[in-house]
């Protein structure tokens, strides 16, 4: 079993084969033309032209894949419900920590889409147009995470979640009468 290899060249060469009519909507004369123009050869600088022009095609796409996650996300979190619970808990803490490991290991995601004249295929500076969109994409995530937080009322973000830091004056307490007294009450 282990020496069984497949010939499938083999198959083309065969001559029951040769004498099968062409099937329903064939036409050869389509496909030597179409292989006529494919054989066009590219000299290496059109090849090393088309590679840069594929590696900054994909450095985009990897740039706008936070965004492109983010109508899933947004589903998740909506079916997580609101209420503080283990499960939603665990969508939020992944909401909050994926953009930043994302960014953290941006420069390494990157570097394989690389100019091929670039010094330093990990520098910020390298593909620094499609890092910016990465970490715009990766921030709006984080947005959807503290959205979420703020749904379940994790955020402080009411007066009452910040009254022990409220300073109030001194309230003074007068009160003026009739009798002059300044508010004392008199016997008599």
């Amino acid at each position: 079993m282990a020496n069984t290899v497949l010939e499938y060249s083999s198959l083309e060469r065969s001559s029951k084969n040769k004498h099968l009519p062409p099937p329903p909507g064939f036409s050869s004369a389509v496909t030597t033309k179409k292989t006529a123009s494919k054989t066009k050869v590219m000299s290496s600088k059109e090849k090393a032209d088309r590679h840069e022009e594929l590696k900054a095609k994909r450095a985009w796409d990897l740039a706008t894949s936070p965004a492109k996650q983010l109508p899933m996300q947004m589903i998740m979190v909506y079916f997580s419900g609101g209420g503080v619970q283990i499960f939603s808990m665990g969508m939020v803490a992944m909401l909050l920590a994926s953009p930043f490991k994302a960014v953290a290991g941006m420069n390494e995601a990157f570097a394989q889409f690389a100019p091929g004249d670039s010094t330093n295929p990990r520098e910020f500076t390298t593909l620094l147009l499609p890092k910016l969109a990465y970490i715009f994409c990766n921030l709006l995530t984080l947005l959807v995470g503290m959205w979420k937080c703020n749904q379940m009322g994790l955020l402080p973000v009411g007066t009452g979640d910040w009254l022990q830091f409220e300073y109030r004056g001194e309230c003074m307490d007068k009160s003026l009468d009739d009798s002059g007294t300044g508010g004392a009450s008199v016997e008599l």
